[in-house]
């Protein structure tokens, strides 16, 4: 018992990593609840391994005191005194109980503390290895679904696949290969739990990433994504290079490169366009394919303007459903209004009455300058006419 328990030990330290140390402390304990359970026995008991020879020792603690009222807790202290005259009152004193038979409890205690050792050494090996991979993609294959999850075999771990993370284009069948984006890893009392997503933003950043090789090294960098999994996805691209194109970078000849991505999302549409510093640049890009006339931001917020289209190119900018206008509002951060230029002829009209002629610029100027207001600019002419008419 003794030596197959040491080489059991040896050989759970060299093939799972667990330490010696370890499973000898979870086996002490264990033993001690062992031990009260299969000899009915409230004593307060302690289980010593011997890490060398592989023996177990079962010690009863009792503290000394003058007066026994627990034989089981206590021992007197003449008792006490037979043992080593040097005990004294408070003291705690170790006797050994090891029963006869308690070899085959051990035994099968150890076993018991082992495989949950095991267990929970492979659980976090898992985890480990997985939660490396968070916020990454991956490859699975579809085992099976219910009515909450998908569950995609990712080698060592079956990944679960949520409703609200599956793409509503697709229909998932058992021996399925598809990618997916490790959205969450977590620790559960149950083992590791991997979250993946088909529809989350990022998958469309990492599937960039394994496709384009300037995205990967950094030299075209992926500014922001907007998207509506399965339909259409807009991908915002700009250059640290500036003889390189990020966006022609991106699709590649003959659109080769984003046709490979299109592919893996089953036909999502992608629209890819040029970051500018510019905000009316970019906003104008990012309602691509409509062709815009003018940008007017809001004075009042700084989040917020009109764009302004031609009346023909009205229905485009604003895309089916609104898709178009609020990918791209998704995609710049502005609140976007779309008006047609019918409607804003008034505006500028009224932007041009605004303006004034340079005489009342320089009436304006001179209010200012002299710090008056119009009120007493007004009441300085009329005095000055009545000193005239008095003349």
């Amino acid at each position: 018992m003794s030596k197959e328990m040491l080489n059991a030990l040896d050989a759970l330290e060299a093939e799972k990593g667990i330490s010696k140390e370890t499973v000898i402390e979870a086996l002490e304990a264990a033993l001690v609840s062992a031990y009260k359970r299969h000899y009915g026995q409230a004593t307060n008991v302690e289980v010593e391994f011997d890490s060398k020879k592989g023996n177990i020792h079962v010690y009863a603690v009792k503290e000394v005191t003058e007066e026994v009222f627990d034989s089981q807790l206590e021992v007197s202290l003449k008792d006490a005194m037979e043992v080593n005259k040097a005990y004294e009152i408070g003291d705690k004193i170790r006797f050994e109980v090891t029963p006869k038979d308690f070899g085959r409890i051990a035994a099968q205690t150890a076993k018991q503390v082992i495989l949950q050792r095991v267990r929970e050494a492979e659980r976090n090996i898992i985890y480990n290895e997985f939660s490396a991979y968070e916020n990454d993609i991956m490859q699975g294959i579809v085992e099976r679904q219910d009515r909450r999850y998908i569950y995609v075999n990712l080698g060592k771990i079956e990944a679960v696949l949520s409703k609200q993370d599956q793409m509503p284009n697709e229909f998932y069948q058992p021996h399925d290969r598809i990618k997916v984006y490790v959205s969450r890893v977590e620790n559960t009392s149950k083992g590791p739990q991997v979250f993946v997503s088909r529809s989350h933003p990022d998958l469309l950043k990492r599937l960039f990433e394994q496709e384009i090789p300037e995205v990967y090294d950094g030299i075209v960098e992926i500014v922001s994504i907007a998207r509506e999994a399965g339909d259409r996805s807009k991908v915002s691209v700009r250059s640290t290079d500036p003889n390189i194109d990020p966006v022609g970078t991106c699709v590649g000849p003959k659109g080769q490169r984003v046709q490979a991505i299109v592919n893996e999302l089953k036909g999502e549409n992608m629209d890819i366009v040029e970051w500018n510093e510019d905000p009316a640049i970019f906003i104008s890009n990012a309602l691509n394919p409509a062709q815009v006339v003018d940008v007017i931001f809001d004075p009042t917020n700084n989040k917020a303007c009109t764009v302004v289209v031609p009346d023909y190119q009205l229905s485009l900018a604003i895309g089916k459903r609104g898709q178009n206008a609020r990918l791209a509002a998704k995609l710049t951060g502005f609140k976007i209004d779309i008006k047609p230029e019918s409607e804003m002829e008034a505006f500028y009209a009224q932007q041009a009455e605004n303006e004034g002629t340079p005489e009342e610029e320089a009436y304006d100027e001179q209010i200012v300058e002299s710090d008056m207001t119009a009120d007493d600019y007004e009441n300085v002419e009329f005095e000055e006419q009545a000193a005239e008419n008095e003349e």
